[in-house]
């Protein structure tokens, strides 16, 4: 019987130089997609998928982060001072439950593995979920967590979320060596991080997204660096093959590269698109434009 998966940890100590000057006083996971931050998504998608406890692994700088899934007294009394009932329980409802949030510092920037490795005495001896708000993944029935944690269910071992990426890409991700695939779940027997196009074994790259066996931490307890110089999960992950079953699922849903500019503003515009409110007014200001 698995475990169920009760935590994830939201590495969040980058220092977001791609978007300077916007993230010189702000942290770049409190950028807004239409009116939310990118790191309320991601938060929102693990309380969707079922987690209780929220670890968030923060650097300098990143108070308002904190600030932001706390209580704000005085905005609150505005808001009901001033009869703004809806907005006071829109500000309300993106607090998780008390006790349920913790945070530690990476005190050096040395890697996603090394991020992760800072959660360790957090995590214990469970199964555990790893979200990176840069990427966005817009969803209709499930969210992307949810997706994996019901593959999990059924298979254990670890679970990464998926896609296919064109091969002269496969430098900028972890990519499956892949033994099976159906089409949706790809069994892997190795992972190579940032594999040049011409080496990589599949062009199946990992997302964001991750559920991982408490197993990983054994690997990253030896600091060991690989591309980039820095600790890399993906290296740590691939060591735990075969102990660990390996697989990865292609979700139903978009992602979208907000680490990046022009993935940033996509997302805004295909979340914007896809909201009820904002479709028209958004299809209208496109449609000027090209004109």
């Amino acid at each position: 019987m698995t475990k169920p998966v009760r935590k994830a940890i939201f590495p969040v100590g980058g220092l977001g130089t791609r978007f300077l000057p916007a993230t010189k006083a702000m942290p770049k996971e409190m950028l807004p997609v239409v009116d939310k931050p990118l790191i309320q998504y991601a938060v929102e998608e693990a309380i969707e998928a079922g987690i209780e406890q929220f670890i968030f692994v923060t650097g300098r700088g990143k108070t308002a982060l904190e600030d932001h899934f706390d209580h704000s007294h005085e905005l609150e009394d505005t808001l009901l001072g001033k009869g703004k009932t809806e907005i006071h329980k829109t500000v309300l409802d993106i607090l998780p439950k008390p006790g349920s949030v913790f945070y530690t510092r990476q005190m050096k920037p040395n890697g996603l593995g090394h991020a992760v490795w800072c959660a360790k005495e957090l995590i214990g001896d469970e199964p555990f979920a790893v979200l990176l708000a840069d990427d966005l993944v817009l969803a209709q029935d499930k969210c992307c967590l949810s997706q994996m944690i019901d593959v999990y269910n059924e298979t254990g071992g670890n679970v990464v979320a998926i896609e296919e990426v064109p091969r002269e890409e496969t430098n900028k991700y972890g990519v499956l060596d892949v033994t099976e695939d159906d089409g949706r779940i790809a069994q892997a027997q190795g992972l190579v991080e940032k594999p040049a196009p011409e080496d990589a074994p599949s062009n199946l790259s990992i997302i964001g997204r991750y559920i991982l066996q408490p197993e990983v931490f054994a690997q990253l307890d030896k600091q060991e660096r690989g591309a980039g110089n820095e600790i890399q999960l993906t290296d740590a992950m691939a060591k735990t093959i075969p102990d660990v079953d390996f697989r990865g699922l292609r979700f139903e849903g978009r992602r979208f590269d907000c680490g990046s500019k022009l993935g940033f503003i996509e997302a805004n515009l295909a979340f914007a698109l896809d909201r009820d409110d904002l479709r028209d007014g958004v299809q209208k200001i496109i449609s000027d434009l090209n004109t």
